[in-house]
């Protein structure tokens, strides 16, 4: 092994593991962001394994995907298309909790505006009485809603929406039909008796 000389003085304060062919491989320190990324990396990996795995806090991969798939699922099953708007299937629709709730949700956002979030009627008619101008029948409310009323200044929401979404709309205005809210819009179009229908 040769001796160091002054110009590598400073070089042996490291440690010298062996030489080969003249090479001197030292035992440097690791630099600190090499270190840093090594422990961020444990910790995360031990924090990972403590959230899905030992305090089952979080949803796995495997839960995750399987809740998805249930939920479009019950979506795939609550769709009916254009051509099976049967009134039979959009009353039977208008029973399911969570078309009923979807379609709350999708009247707040759009349809409120016009008819109130109670379906008391505003700009567009009451949606809560008995009196109807484009008929109260499942598929006619359906038909009004997917279509629209181009000039009465209802636009087409299907084509917004999708098929889903306008049945569930459909299947929540069928639960506001006969509730007769307090400060409604004053009667517009023909008396259809719930009965009727």
């Amino acid at each position: 092994m040769k001796s160091p000389d002054k110009s590598e003085s400073s070089e042996s304060v490291d440690r010298v593991i062996h030489e080969i062919d003249g090479i001197q491989e030292y035992d440097n320190k690791l630099p600190n962001w090499w270190l840093y990324t090594l422990y961020g990396a444990i910790v995360f990996g031990v924090g990972y394994w403590y959230w899905y795995q030992n305090a089952g806090i979080g949803q796995s991969p495997l839960e995750a995907y399987q809740a998805e798939m249930d939920r479009a699922g019950a979506e795939q099953a609550m769709a009916i298309t254009v051509g099976d708007a049967t009134p039979e299937a959009l009353t039977a629709l208008s029973k399911d909790p969570s078309a009923v709730a979807l379609g709350k949700q999708v009247f707040a956002s759009t349809c409120a505006a016009c008819h109130r979030a109670d379906g008391g009627g505003s700009v567009g008619p009451n949606l809560t009485d008995d009196f109807w101008l484009h008929g109260s029948a499942p598929d006619k409310i359906f038909r009004t809603i997917a279509s629209g009323v181009p000039d009465k200044g209802m636009p087409a929401w299907q084509p917004q929406l999708g098929a889903l979404k306008t049945q569930a709309v459909t299947a929540y205005v069928l639960g506001l039909v006969g509730t007769n809210v307090a400060g409604g819009k004053s009667p517009q179009g023909e008396r259809e008796p719930i009965s009727a229908r």
